[in-house]
């Protein structure tokens, strides 16, 4: 991340978990609509199904953990461990601010495939808003995408094709898990597709108004 002065960072952090916390509402309201996740939380929402033993939230910071975990061996030597331990701390609110928001909305009645299909396109739309928002934090990066930084640093790949790259595995991981042990393919469905495509449309549509407009202001 752009170097930010000592005196931005409280200003900064507060963006950052502002747009953490509208990000784990969209993930929230992606699981409610029970049409697939983003490419990102369908495995630990895919594993949460198969084994309530542990919440949603608490298989993502097991996914958080293994990401960190990539990052380090990738970089090696070069791994900025400050970094890492932000990473690791926003990783776990993140993991919980989504179990708070599952929970906000578990009242909600989502009936029929309309109201699902509404659901997970406010999903996406929350998500990719609240990610924009962290972007505009500038402070720092939730591991998933740390990592994608990590190997298209060493690697020489483009960050743009990594992440579609490990998109494309989580998707797939997510709907073995479902197929393995559920019988059907009920955690990763037609949403994580389209969520895989319309989040980033979206973020782009946003970073073209506020280009726009915003910076006029």
């Amino acid at each position: 991340m752009n170097k930010v002065p000592i005196r931005e960072l409280p200003r900064r952090y507060a963006l950052f978990l502002i747009g953490l916390f509208i990000a784990s509402m969209g993930v929230a309201f992606s699981a409610r609509a029970g049409l697939g996740t983003s490419p990102v939380a369908s495995v630990p929402y895919s594993v949460s199904l198969v084994s309530p033993a542990l919440s949603f939230g608490s298989w993502l910071n097991l996914l958080s953990v293994m990401q960190i975990i990539t990052q380090v061996a990738v970089l090696k030597g070069k791994c900025n461990y400050l970094e890492i331990g932000i990473q690791t701390i926003l990783a776990f609110i993140y993991g919980y601010l989504t179990d708070f928001s599952c929970w906000l909305i578990r009242d909600i009645p989502v009936a029929g495939y309309p109201a699902q299909f509404l659901f997970m396109m406010l999903g996406c739309i929350i998500l990719a808003i609240g990610i924009w928002i962290q972007f505009k934090g500038g402070v720092a990066m939730l591991p998933g995408e740390a990592m994608n930084r990590a190997i298209s640093k060493v690697t020489g790949k483009r960050y743009e094709n990594v992440k579609i790259a490990f998109d494309i595995l989580y998707i797939a991981v997510a709907a073995a898990i479902c197929l393995i042990f559920l019988g059907q393919l009920k955690g990763v469905r037609e949403g994580s597709v389209i969520a895989a495509m319309a989040v980033g449309s979206i973020i782009k549509l946003l970073n073209r108004i506020y280009d726009r407009y915003g910076r006029k202001h």
